[in-house]
This record gives C-alpha cells, structure tokens and sequence, in this order.
C-alpha cells in the first residue's frame, strides 16, 4: 500500500512554514508513523512526492514503544504517538503531519515541550524526603505513574496555552500521586498551587481523555486530586471551627 505523507515543514530561525509530500510503500499493515518517518530518513537520497531533492524530516523518537512521548505529533489533526498510529487504521492514504501546535514549533515535526516541566517545578511536585503510600492508594500510584508527559492531552485542551498559568491535566498525574503518598501538613503547599493552577483553570471538557495514548482515566485522577487538594481541606476547616 503507498501512502502520500504530507508533512508540515518549518526551518530552523525560521517562522514560515510549508508542505512537503513523500511517498512511502508500507511493508506490513502493522506500518506506523514513525517506521514510515524512519525509513524515508534512511533512504540514501530523499525526494519528495514531485522527485525533487529534499532535506532530512526532523522529528523526535525515543523508545518508539509508547513508553516516552517524545514522538508526539498531530496525525490528521489529531494529537498521537507518531510510534502508536498505524497507517492502515487511518482513514486515507494521505497522511497529513504537523507539530503539536499548543507549543513553540522548533522545527518540522519538533515542538518545544519544556512548558511541561516548567509547570511540574511551578507546582513544586517533587519528593523532599521519602513518603509513604498507603495500600488503598496503591492503585490510584500505578495509574499515575502510567503519564509520559507527551503533551497530548495539553494539544486537545481548551483552556491550555504555553505561557498560561493554567497547568493542564499533564500536572494532574503527579500531583495526585503526592497529594496521596505526602502527609498532610507536607501535601498543603502542592494543594493550594494546585487549586490555582490546575483546578480553577480546568473547564472539565476531559477532552484528555479520548486522546492520552496510555489510556490514563483522567477523569479519574482528577477527582482524586479534587478530592485530596480541595474537599477534605474544607472538611479540615470545617471540623476546626
């Protein structure tokens, strides 16, 4: 099977952009994105759809497993794994590649992601000393460890733009995990950052959840989140007057 791969070109230092085609012939039906972006790489000489010369595609990869994000990209407009979308369940033979476009484009397929982490010391989500997990939440740990921080549930989002103060449901997943395993005077500083940077900002749309790649029930840990952050401090307060 031959697919046209349109991909949305930009140079570095530059801001305009402009479409290429290639042409690749899929091997087996298990062919993906990012196979097709590696073997049109790999060619000794790389033409586009028109046989004219052209340069390298750039994009990032890592584990090409769906364990790192860094893959991330908008497949036929909508946020993917370049690693995770297989050609032959996409919809055309025309497969149309662009960055994510929530973030700073550096390059062709590249964009720049470091607002994830940006927020992440924003929140202050980090461990200062060993905690301890009760079995209860053991669970709810596991789900939130499932998170690669790819940026697609950030891609999908209304309410998020970089540079926002409004974190996202990337933040979510880690924020749960502590607010669950920190005791509680430690948890009080990442709750109140959270109410402001996640929760109040949050539209609950859950369009994160129909794209996250891992499959992550965000709905799911941002009810725990609200929970652990927002009601039972209220609760404290309450029981303290």
């Amino acid at each position: 099977m031959t697919y046209t791969i349109s991909v949305l070109r930009k140079e570095r230092g530059s801001e305009e952009t402009y479409r290429e085609s290639f042409l690749y012939e899929a091997e087996t039906e298990h062919d993906t994105v990012a196979s097709a972006l590696r073997a049109l790489n790999a060619r000794e000489r790389l033409v586009n759809a028109d046989g004219i010369p052209a340069r390298k595609i750039e994009w990032e990869c890592s584990c090409l497993q769906k364990k790192c994000g860094a893959c991330a990209m908008l497949v036929n407009g909508r946020p993917r794994l370049a690693c995770d979308a297989r050609l032959s369940e996409l919809p055309s033979l025309t497969v149309k590649l662009e960055p994510l476009k929530k973030f700073p484009t550096v390059c062709d397929l590249v964009a720049d992601r470091s607002i994830l982490f940006e927020n992440l010391k924003t929140l202050r989500l980090w461990l200062r000393k060993d905690a301890e997990l009760a079995d209860r939440d053991r669970e709810l740990a596991y789900a939130s460890s499932e998170c690669i921080q790819c940026g697609c549930c950030l891609e999908i989002c209304p309410n998020f733009y970089a540079g926002g103060s409004f974190s996202g449901m990337a933040s979510v997943p880690v924020t749960t995990r502590l607010l669950a395993e920190l005791p509680t005077e430690e948890a009080k500083e990442i709750a109140k950052l959270y109410a402001v940077h996640t929760f109040e900002g949050c539209g609950k749309s859950l369009a994160c959840k129909d794209v996250c790649p891992r499959k992550i029930d965000t709905e799911n840990l941002m009810v725990n989140a609200n929970a652990f952050a927002l009601w039972k401090r209220k609760r404290r307060r309450k029981n303290d007057n």
